[in-house]
């Protein structure tokens, strides 16, 4: 393992790759809905989704268990990677930042602020949204790399004082009461950084875009018509795309400066009906989408050349319950996470299909948060997935070929 993960870049630094994470819902306190979940009903519902058969398979087993990291009082709820540190955040109101090859706890910092319920990393910052709908800067300090400062809190203290007095900024939350258009009213569910932005979900079921510059927010969009559970941004475009309850991913464009710079919709992917879409992940050329359905299915859109139509071209029942988290590998694998406590690991193929190449089995709890990095000796990828269980688990994920591709149990997005 050591070999295979030997690079070192710096904690946060203004180099870092930007990985976040998107995640669905799963507090006690959100406003009761039909499609959110929360740890109880998790870890207690009875009543499931017809499983796919326990058909052996060769070659399911061929991915290897590294590391089982417990060092969480909490349910962990997201990750993030920055070069060869680990960010893992639970509901227990702590964030640990693992350092590779050896996965040692380096430090952990935000205890008492709330449940973490997203982080992404940018630059040598850390950005947290919590269940109190607040979004808090982390900044790693200058006399010691293993400590972090909490810099500012979003909205800032600039930006509410330039707005309070005027009542044209409030908006009505709920009956007899308002609150100013740059906070949000519920939990924040998701973060997603973009181009010099960070956008934030809620269970508010707005959308809002904040310069990272000066933290400053530009947007309050109203998005959806129940909780957004999931964000992603594609790098190639600059399209947001929005996951939530009301089993609709809507996209998001930025318009030209003679609009405002501001964003609009530009297309909309229907789900199934009566299911919330928990998580979203988007393709490297920014004209694939896949989305995980509480009803166990993975489903795929396909966008036209100007992304304003999409169409529902393939589906998969991926899992026994729902579809929790994503994420994509390379392009080509995707790797799915779920209630039914399973990681399902999926092959891309040319006609957009999907295949099912391994399944991992190990969280005692549901499966809450993935994410994925290369491998540069020895090939394959690394697969960090954060569970219910409170645990972080590190898997090795070999490159599957052709002919070891799951025929016992095929799992077949077929163009509809």
């Amino acid at each position: 393992m050591a070999t295979a993960l030997a690079y070192r870049t710096p904690l946060l630094s203004e180099s870092s790759s930007i990985i976040s994470t998107s995640s669905s819902s799963e507090s006690e306190e959100s406003p009761a809905t039909s499609q959110r979940y929360n740890d109880f009903q998790l870890l207690n519902l009875q009543i499931k989704i017809s499983r796919i058969p326990n058909i052996p398979c060769t070659n399911f087993h061929s991915y290897k268990s590294l590391a089982v990291l417990s060092g969480h009082v909490g349910t962990v709820s997201c990750l993030a990677l920055c070069g060869e540190f680990i960010l893992s955040a639970s509901q227990g109101k702590d964030i640990i930042v693992w350092q590779q090859p050896d996965l040692r706890q380096f430090t952990k910092f935000g205890t008492g602020d709330g449940f973490v319920k997203a982080l992404v990393t940018v630059g040598n910052k850390v950005f947290t949204a919590h269940q109190d709908s607040r979004i808090r800067v982390w900044k790693v300090s200058r006399r010691s790399e293993n400590v972090f400062r909490l810099i500012d809190t979003l909205p800032t203290t600039k930006d509410y004082l330039g707005k309070f007095m005027k009542q044209s900024n409030y908006v009505q939350t709920r009956r007899h009461h308002k609150k100013l258009w740059i906070e949000h009213a519920d939990s924040i569910s998701c973060l997603a950084v973009c181009n010099g932005y960070i956008y934030s979900g809620s269970w508010d079921k707005t959308l809002k875009v904040w310069r990272i510059s000066d933290l400053k927010c530009l947007e309050s969009i109203k998005a959806h018509d129940d909780a957004i559970n999931g964000l992603v941004c594609s790098s190639k475009n600059g399209v947001v795309f929005s996951a939530s309850a009301d089993g609709k991913i809507k996209a998001w464009g930025k318009e030209g400066k003679s609009c405002g710079g501001t964003h609009s919709l530009k297309g909309i992917l229907e789900g199934h009906k009566d299911v919330s879409l928990n998580s979203v992940v988007v393709s490297e050329d920014g004209n694939f989408v896949f989305g995980g359905g509480s009803d166990g299915y993975l489903m795929g859109w396909v966008g036209n050349k100007n992304l304003d139509s999409w169409k529902l071209v393939c589906e998969v029942k991926a899992h026994g319950m729902a579809v929790l988290c994503m994420c994509l590998m390379k392009g080509e694998f995707l790797c799915s996470g779920s209630a039914d406590k399973s990681i399902c690991i999926w092959k891309r193929e040319i006609n957009e299909g999907l295949f099912r190449v391994g399944v991992i089995k190990g969280h005692e709890g549901p499966v809450k948060c993935l994410q994925a990095s290369p491998v540069s000796v020895g090939g394959g990828f690394m697969l960090y997935s954060g569970s219910l269980d409170k645990s972080l688990r590190v898997w090795w994920i070999p490159n599957y070929s052709d002919e070891k591709k799951e025929t016992t149990l095929i799992q077949v997005c077929t163009v509809l």
